[in-house]
């Protein structure tokens, strides 16, 4: 099967497109997916590059997994003897690392149903970028109907799923972009626009119960005086780990305005909810590009650069379908 893999941490260019033997199943919890599409997230950039925390167990100075991808969406074809959940035929999304490739071996505890109304090139899209979306909201921010929310980087892979879900939520959502993506985020839901190029919402006088830097351009500092006294920042800056207790400290002396860290977590029943979602209308993925498995290098050049309007995903298989138009 065809794979894309990385033997050295470094920029975009250290990933190769390589032949190598199908996937087994290790246990009889597992099954044999073949992958019609994945797509490309700040975690697949962040473990290409050799992000800090991950290096003591990823390898120091370089990889011992060269596996990449953690998204697919795509066909079961072989079960284990202990799979309950699905059969041969069945279309599933969900999270596995190493979806770049042809064929992947996940549990079938990291997998559900596909939603009846997407392609497996939307399908894919929604994993990773939904699942933070929705836990950071419903699970570290616990919004409830009438809560005042901003979502700061709408426009992006987990911004856009979150302006969705907040509004799913019943809350009023404020979503921060550049002026080229106004108008589809408006379509998204959001109730106010702010265009960051032309005015810093901070600086406006009004306050959010929860702020959402969904893209890791803000600090917990630079957005405190637009929370209300019990408002709640949340990132998912992977350098934040790093200072996050001073913030917690600073931020225990201006009141109980907190900030917090997000990093989300692959769960069935949470891939099940967004499932529901997508099929009763509520949230839909938005692709910007579909690129080829042989230009995973340009898709990830095109993420890093830190401009995609929704998600970028990876037509795995040849002659697959397309994703369709957003």
């Amino acid at each position: 099967m065809r794979a894309a893999i990385y033997r050295s941490y470094g920029p975009p260019e250290v990933i190769e497109v390589v032949d190598m033997p199908e996937p087994t199943m290790t246990d009889d919890k597992r099954v044999l997916v073949r992958v019609d599409h994945a797509s490309v997230n700040p975690f697949d950039l962040l473990h290409r590059k050799g992000y800090w925390p991950t290096r003591p167990s990823q390898g120091l100075t370089r990889p011992k997994d060269h596996r990449l991808g953690i998204d697919v969406a795509g066909t079961v074809v072989a079960v284990g003897k202990g799979v309950t959940r699905f059969r041969v035929g069945d279309r599933v999304f969900g999270s596995c690392l190493g979806s770049y490739a042809q064929y992947v071996c996940p549990r079938q505890s990291s997998l559900s149903l596909m939603p009846q109304n997407l392609t497996f090139a939307a399908a894919a899209a929604l994993p990773c970028a939904a699942q933070t979306a929705l836990q950071a909201l419903r699970d570290v921010a616990q919004v409830k109907p009438g809560d005042k929310v901003l979502v700061y980087g709408a426009s992006g892979g987990v911004g856009h799923f979150a302006v969705q879900l907040a509004r799913a939520f019943g809350a009023e959502v404020t979503a921060v972009c550049s002026t080229a993506n106004l108008a589809w985020v408006g379509e998204l839901g959001a109730d106010h626009l702010f265009d960051y190029t032309k005015e810093d919402f901070a600086a406006t006088g009004k306050r959010y119960d929860l702020i959402l830097d969904a893209v890791g351009k803000r600090t917990f500092f630079s957005c405190v005086r637009a929370l209300t006294e019990t408002g709640l920042y949340i990132t998912e800056h992977p350098i934040y780990p790093l200072y996050h207790p001073i913030q917690l400290f600073i931020g225990s002396v201006l009141g109980r305005k907190k900030p917090k860290v997000h990093f989300a977590q692959p769960r069935a029943s949470d891939l099940e909810y967004l499932r529901e979602l997508v099929e009763g209308g509520q949230v839909r993925p938005v692709i910007e590009r579909s690129y080829p498995l042989d230009q995973v290098v340009e898709a990830h050049r095109h993420v890093e650069s830190g401009r995609t309007k929704g998600k970028v995903v990876l037509a795995v298989q040849p002659e697959t379908e397309s994703p369709p138009n957003e």
